[in-house]
């Protein structure tokens, strides 16, 4: 029988969602551990689940699903170890198409471990230059000036674009979340930082573009540094505030009267690209940059009374509330970005509303108006699609090109609302299913603004459509908006139309007088999370209604609580926690973890969503000690991820590191993108 790796430290048993106390700090600003911002009445998904559970009596899998412990389960694989451990018995690489590999078992490795028969390579690591005239990565000479024309921290979401005309080369986009000060410096003192770290950290956030190349000979894709077409946006770059909120007093600072231009974007999280050639990415833990707010409106969005962690405020006054106290309004939205155009000045497109943006995700109408979905990653916040009003032309002449970067100023900004199908008494917190064996039931899209040339038009009581853009949070908690367990990267379906969102996990469901489960969110004290699939009515992405079920709760398979969409849970990958997906060409689902709170180390696994596999999860890879895995691309012959935070551990530093990735023992841990493919240079999972 196959066994859980226990619980062996890698994962804080005190902090929530298996971070270390090290995640909670840098990256989101102890969120799990401030008051939740959401305090209004409005329903818990849970007790939407609850009412919703269906009649259709499906029998439960009794098998009990077994884990592989691994020949290096306690970390003893080499850094560069890629196959799955010679020791487990193997399987057939059986599954459905695009699946077709022998599952990763749960390990510990401090490595990224990925299925028999495939190869793998780093393609580039915080610190390489990738512009002209930029230095080698020094770890004890890192200044600003360097920083920012070499590929910037905690890669996060990922594009991988194409570059016509330049055989084998493709462009990828990386987003830059945060930075792991203590990590990054040696001697860093958290309380007194440095002008030159928090420039290079200021550096050290944002986006980065790089030309990729394959070599034809090994399959590795590796960075084409100094091409045209590399850039670095950074927390200092300017910026164009766009939209319905631009120019608005609310946006108005000191430096900039206008209301209308911003230094630098914040947070990257997850993303999304565009069909007419642009990328999305979304500003998520914006509020732990900034410092000393006594404001409501701020602390529905997490902004502290006090000093921030970094300490920015004493280096530049944005940073303080209490001196420029619209400067904080000025970030929590999508910025959209060329990449085809190095001269292009990034832009924040208010339209889509500010909160803690996870993803922006686009699908078109069937008259071309793009519709963006994007999750709000906050315990029991909502989330929302935009659906534009103008159409997408076809062609790259520059006219063309203007007319599309203007598509996501004009349209209408939704939210969602939750019912579920099944009596309230069957949905006990616990995750058993109800009496018709699904979490299930219907959902509507509540309009909030809606955005013209000529102006806006707010659909909320009593706040203007500036205040409904701006503070986007509250006018989803007028409304009756339902409350997720932290709603996080959303995809539609290429192949069915149906959209996927990722609750990544809830540990305050239903403890104290939080909300309690619902039949869209069912398990009280949520450690694991689940996934929503979602289906708009007729299939029409701007359709106002919708039906949804839960297709995954997550967990390991032998907990009754747990469901894989009607799979036999024998058969299925343990998942915890998931964060960012993506699809395959095949119309598979393939899932990122963040925070595994199974014992094992996160990974990406992959899903079929129809057929008869659907819900056969089978894991792909995992990530090193600490890290995060994130920004899924999956191509037909390639996979890549970001591997985010490595050696991110209580109490690891530059002096005591927790991980030696991606470069061995003796080499500070660095953060990097990494590419997967298979030996024999055939189809993954072929």
């Amino acid at each position: 029988m196959r066994k859980l790796l226990p619980l062996i430290g890698t994962p804080s048993q005190s902090h929530p969602g298996g971070r270390s106390a090290m995640t909670c700090r840098f990256r989101c600003g102890d969120a799990c551990f401030h008051e939740v911002p959401n305090t209004s009445a409005n329903e818990y998904v849970g007790d939407v689940i609850a009412r919703a559970l269906s009649r259709r009596g499906m029998m439960r899998a009794a098998a009990v699903v077994t884990v592989a412990a691994t020949a290096g389960a306690a970390g003893a694989l080499p850094a560069a170890a890629a196959p799955a451990q010679a020791a487990e018995k193997k399987k057939p690489a059986t599954g459905a198409r695009g699946l077709r590999f022998t599952p990763v078992p749960p390990n510990t490795a401090d490595a990224v471990t990925v299925p028999d028969g495939y190869r793998q390579n780093v393609v580039i690591r915080w610190g390489e230059p990738i512009l002209r005239g930029a230095p080698a990565f020094d770890p004890e000479n890192q200044t600003a000036a360097a920083q920012a024309g070499q590929f910037g921290y905690n890669n996060d979401f990922l594009a991988l674009l194409p570059l016509p005309g330049e055989h084998r080369r493709q462009l990828l986009v990386a987003n830059h979340e945060y930075t792991d000060e203590v990590l990054m410096f040696r001697g860093y003192d958290a309380a007194n930082p440095t002008r030159q770290q928090v420039e290079v950290a200021w550096a050290a956030h944002g986006l980065a573009a790089v030309v990729v190349e394959e070599d034809r000979r090994t399959g590795a894709l590796t960075a084409v540094s100094r091409h045209p077409l590399n850039r670095r946006v950074t927390a200092t770059t300017e910026f164009r505030l766009t939209g319905p909120a631009a120019g608005s007093d609310l946006l108005k600072t000191s430096v900039d009267p206008t209301g209308t231009k911003v230094l630098g974007t914040l947070n990257n999280c997850s993303g999304g690209t565009t069909p007419w050639g642009t990328t999305l990415h979304g500003e998520e833990n914006f509020n732990q940059y900034f410092a000393h707010s006594s404001r409501a409106t701020d602390k529905r969005y997490g902004i502290g009374t006090g000093a921030t962690e970094r300490k920015w405020e004493r280096f530049d006054k944005r940073f303080d509330v209490a001196q420029e106290p619209n400067e904080v309004h000025r970030f929590g939205y999508v910025v959209e970005f060329d990449p085809y155009d190095p001269t292009s000045t990034p832009r924040k497109r208010t339209a889509l509303g500010r909160f803690k943006h996870e993803a922006a995700t686009v699908r078109l109408t069937e008259d071309g108006r793009p519709v963006v979905y994007s999750g709000d990653d906050e315990r029991f916040d909502y989330f929302y699609k935009f659906v534009g009003s103008k159409r997408m032309k076809k062609g790259s002449s520059r006219a063309v090109r203007e007319h599309n970067l203007s598509l996501l100023d004009e349209g209408t900004l939704y939210v969602a609302k939750l019912t579920g199908d099944s009596p309230a008494i069957e949905i006990d917190g616990t995750g058993r299913l109800p009496a018709d064996g699904e979490f299930d039931g219907s959902g509507e899209w509540i309009p909030l603004a809606t955005a013209t040339a000529k102006g806006a038009v707010s659909h909320v009581e009593g706040m203007s459509a500036e205040e409904v853009f701006v503070f986007t949070r509250l006018a989803g908690d007028k409304v009756g908006a339902t409350k997720m367990d932290r709603p996080e990267d959303i995809q539609p379906s290429p192949v069915s139309g149906k959209v996927y969102v990722a609750l990544t996990n809830n540990s305050n469901r239903g403890v104290g007088a939080n909300a309690k489960a619902d039949e869209a969110n069912p398990r009280n004290a949520n450690k694991h999370g689940h996934i929503l699939e979602l289906t708009e009515r007729r299939n029409r992405p701007e359709s106002t209604s919708f039906a949804w079920s839960l297709f995954l709760v997550a967990g390991d398979p032998d907990d009754p609580a747990t469901y894989f969409a009607g799979f036999p849970k024998d058969d299925v990958s343990p998942i915890s926690c998931p964060d960012n997906v993506a699809f395959d060409p095949h119309g598979n689902l393939w899932i990122s973890t963040d925070g595994n709170q199974l014992g094992s180390h996160d990974g990406l696994f992959g899903v079929a969503t129809r057929g008869a596999r659907r819900g056969e999860l089978k894991q792909f890879l995992t990530v090193p000690t600490g890290a995060e895995t994130c920004g899924p691309v999956i191509q037909d012959r390639r996979v890549l991820v970001a591997v985010q935070h490595p050696g991110e551990i209580d109490g690891a530093s530059v002096e005591k590191p927790a991980s030696t990735w991606p470069d061995g023992p003796g080499k500070i841990v660095r953060p990097a993108v990494v590419a997967v493919w298979r030996a024999d240079g055939c189809d993954i999972g072929a």
